[in-house]
């Protein structure tokens, strides 16, 4: 067999040597920062990920040398060292070097038992992981000779020689094992999912064994000193005596580490070296500057620690330990920033499931909109507002929502739907609400009319009956699950001031409620980007004066409705601004055709025909006149407010009588505008026309002045190809991405996630484009837009007010174009906070580095 280059085959880890995580993993280099703590590590070995790489394809190292490098009997372990520890790696084997020479001498020194069951835990890991024999041969025989014995009699039956006394021999073969391992192909998809590269080298770290079974005090632990899933200080571990490794987490007999009225501890057994591990936890926090884990064990009285690992935690964990780090001066409140990923957040404004809990999945779907929470299941509205009418919380599950569905959505604590994707109806509306939901789980057979509801497994269940919905990993559990409180709390949002400090683009709420509103300013929403005025219509009370506009048959009978409707209008507007407290609230006229007003059933057009004291006939004539074939691109937006200007008008006085409101209680407000799907420049000039008008008028008849802007929503790519003449009439131009992107695909985002998984895989797009801005189409659109409407405009806003605005990558796109702000769900805008810092700290630090 070929001989490979000795030359840095291996190196031995002291305090100065050249140890790096690229080359020799991140095991290697803690290994090397614990040695330089003069923490009591063993002596250990460290082989680079070149040296493992050429082992794997056939060439051996000098396994001799290594050996000299632990004494004349010597007794090691390997453990895998890549260099990112989320990467895996194979299982570590320990006891290399046992044999019966060994085992003889540890007889006389530790007893037959200890001795035994060293040897076998050696050959039983060997068999297994190395020789790769069937695993039910080996496992489960308690330590005892004879079952030293029969391990070794079975080695050398299935593998026809006697089980290897060599040291060298032993360790060549699990090098070899462990090196051919890390090469698989199923290893190397699954780290590549975990984000390593193809590439990515496999180090491996040869280190003395600590015994951790024998004479005197003798086993093994792992202690931390954060609590995982809070974060909060506190010891957390396990003690076993007579083990090795991690078995105090996995075997019973386990002690705690803390003093504990359930049980013995070793800070009881052993209170020195309790206290040693607690120093050695503190030296490791404040030198590496990590909430650490440490794998240790002692042998006959003496401490010694293996490992160090940081601390796997949940989201509200890292936040918790990133910003106590920074506030003791360990790293800085930067570091602490870009510690906390933005998309964590999300997790920590709702309820979840504890992950400590149990949990009884009967559906997996698409987490659509994160949180979590348990009710009885409705299967339409009006079952959800009963349910909440009396008190008790509901989930509300259909085939898939519409917007008649908003008030069910409102009363319901959660929402589970058949069909639809992560920018569906259901989608959408549960991110606005912060309601937490689960989409696309076509799995189940729901029965509305049965109501009843069957799991792939066959269970069924039936209306009243508790489920929890977990929209954070997009699953649906039967009955109660254990729930964790949002998050909330100063820690969350000092470290949101912080990011505030350093980003540099404006941050606003796409709201459409007084309650909408309120949740965006509880976030610190620097204003209120788009207020869906439709949303507002949709209340029981103003539903019936809108579809008596809609059935009025002259401009005259609409405009007597809509009288109706604009003390409710600007009461909604008062309450808007007044919540906001000055901030800007740009408020877009309505915008969705008419017939999403009325019922879509027979029955339904049957009670709209009672309340409007109409023959049955005319309310289904007219609901038929007003059908459309394509609604989405029909008589909407803009279009509305020019061929039936009234709707408009009483809009605008809502606002500007909302205005002179809030000015009388001594605050100043400045409206913005916005005119929806706008496509060309006389659009907007009729409009506008309009709107000056009914600003005028308001004025005379208050006798007070305001101010107000006018601005567009760029939807069409026509406005966005024309923005530059569209410029000419307003003062800014807000992009819907939401139906940008729909007309640049002539995709429909209701419909297109029947497909989208199979476009995405197959490389047709690279994301969902509903779910990640398409910088390359929709960009360009927006890039265009950008410019030709600053050409005409200097002082021109620009803004992104579709679903993509909470989106890191969006963000990312908006201040490289030079966006003033971005505009997102209320329950996106701490997210949205802290990417912008993200940005502008990862700016910061590549200039730096030029």
């Amino acid at each position: 067999m070929q001989k490979y280059d000795p030359i840095a085959e291996y190196t031995d880890v002291t305090p100065t040597a050249q140890i790096r995580p690229v080359t020799h993993g991140w095991r290697a280099k803690c290994l090397q920062r614990l040695v330089r703590l003069d923490l009591p590590v063993p002596r250990t070995v460290a082989l680079p990920a070149g040296t493992v790489k050429a082992i794997a394809s056939g060439l051996t190292v000098d396994c001799h040398g290594i050996l000299s490098h632990f004494g004349a009997d010597p007794l090691i372990s390997v453990r895998p060292s890549p260099e990112n520890p989320d990467w895996g790696g194979p299982a570590t084997v320990l006891n290399i070097g046992m044999n019966a020479a060994r085992h003889a001498l540890l007889v006389k020194t530790h007893g037959n038992d200890a001795a035994d069951a060293l040897y076998l835990r050696f050959v039983q890991s060997y068999a297994i992981h190395v020789a790769r024999l069937d695993p039910d041969m080996f496992e489960g025989a308690q330590p005892s000779a004879q079952a030293l014995r029969d391990a070794l009699r079975a080695y050398a039956d299935e593998m026809d020689e006697p089980f290897p006394e060599d040291p060298a021999r032993q360790l060549a073969e699990v090098l070899r094992s462990m090196a051919r391992a890390w090469e698989g192909t199923s290893a190397r998809l699954l780290r590549q999912a975990k984000g390593a590269g193809p590439e990515a080298g496999l180090g491996l770290v040869v280190q003395q064994m600590a015994q951790g079974i024998g004479q005197g005090i003798s086993g093994s632990g792992v202690m931390q000193f954060v609590d995982p899933v809070t974060g909060h200080p506190q010891v957390t571990g396990r003690y076993l005596g007579q083990s090795q490794g991690r078995d105090a987490l996995r075997r019973q007999g386990a002690i705690y580490l803390t003093r504990d009225p359930r049980g013995p501890s070793l800070e009881d057994l052993a209170p020195e070296i309790f206290a040693d591990l607690v120093n050695h936890g503190t030296a490791c926090r404040a030198r590496l500057r990590e909430e650490m884990q440490i794998e240790f064990t002692i042998e006959d009285g003496r401490l010694a620690v293996l490992d160090a690992v940081k601390v796997q935690r949940s989201s509200r964990a890292a936040l918790k330990i990133a910003v106590a780090l920074a506030d003791d001066g360990i790293i800085s409140r930067a570091e602490a920033l870009l510690r906390v990923e933005p998309r964590a957040l999300s997790e920590l404004l709702h309820n979840q499931v504890d992950p400590r809990g149990p949990r009884d999945r009967f559906v997996k779907a698409i987490a659509a909109s994160p949180g979590a929470a348990t009710g009885r299941i409705v299967f339409s509205s009006a079952a959800a507002q009963a349910s909440a009418a009396r008190g008790e919380p509901c989930i509300l599950v259909k085939r898939e929502t519409a917007p008649e569905d908003i008030r069910g959505m409102h009363s319901a604590a959660g929402v589970l739907t058949e069909r639809g994707g992560v920018t569906s109806h259901a989608a959408v509306i549960a991110r606005g609400l912060g309601l937490p939901c689960v989409v696309g789980a076509s799995d189940l057979r729901l029965d509305a009319r049965e109501k009843k509801l069957t799991a792939p497994d066959g269970r069924t269940f039936r209306e009243g009956d508790i489920i929890t919905v977990d929209g954070t990993a997009g699953e649906a559990l039967a009955g109660v699950a254990d729930l964790l409180p949002p998050a909330l709390d100063d820690t969350f949002r000092r470290l949101l001031s912080w990011a505030d400090d350093v980003r540099d683009i404006g941050v606003r709420a796409n709201a459409d409620t007084p309650a909408d509103a309120q949740t965006a300013r509880d976030f610190e929403a620097q204003g209120i980007g788009l207020c869906r005025t439709e949303h507002m219509f949709f209340d029981e009370d103003r539903l019936v004066v809108m579809r008596e506009m809609i059935f009025a048959d002259t401009a005259k009978d609409r405009a007597a409705a809509l009288v109706r409707l604009l003390p409710m209008q600007r009461d909604d507007f008062v309450q808007l601004f007044d919540i906001m407290r000055g901030l800007p609230v740009c408020i877009r006229l309505l915008d969705p055709p008419l017939h999403e007003f009325l019922p879509h059933s027979r029955e339904g057009l049957r009670e709209l025909a009672e309340a409007l004291d109409k023959p049955l006939s005319d309310v289904t004539r007219r609901a038929e006149a007003l059908a459309e074939f394509n609604p989405m691109l029909g008589m909407r937006g803009v279009r509305l407010g020019i061929v039936l200007p009234e709707i408009y008008d009483m809009q605008a006085q809502a606002i500007f009588e909302a205005t002179i409101e809030i000015a009388r209680r001594g605050a100043t407000v400045v409206p913005e505008i916005m005119i929806p799907l706008v496509s060309a420049k006389r659009e907007v000039e009729l409009v506008k026309t309009r709107i000056d008008a009914v600003a005028a008028k308001v004025r005379t008849k208050s006798g007070m002045d305001f101010d107000y802007k006018l601005g567009v929503m760029v939807e069409t790519p026509r406005a966005a190809l024309r923005a530059g003449e569209i410029a000419q009439h307003a003062a800014f131009l807000s992009f819907g991405t939401n139906d940008l992107t729909q007309m640049t695909y002539g995709l429909s985002r209701d419909d297109a996630g029947r497909f989208m998984n199979t476009y995405v895989q197959q490389g047709v797009f690279p994301e969902d484009p509903f779910h990640v801005l398409d910088v390359d189409g929709v960009g360009e659109l927006l890039h265009i837009g950008a410019g030709r409407g600053r050409a005409t405009r200097g002082d021109l806003t620009l803004s992104i007010c579709g679903e993509h605005g909470g989106h890191p990558e969006s963000i990312a796109f908006c201040r490289k174009a030079g966006f003033d702000y971005v505009s997102c769900s209320p329950y996106r805008v701490p997210l949205a906070r802290l990417a912008a810092a993200h940005l502008a700290l990862t700016d910061r630090v590549e200039d730096e580095m030029k």
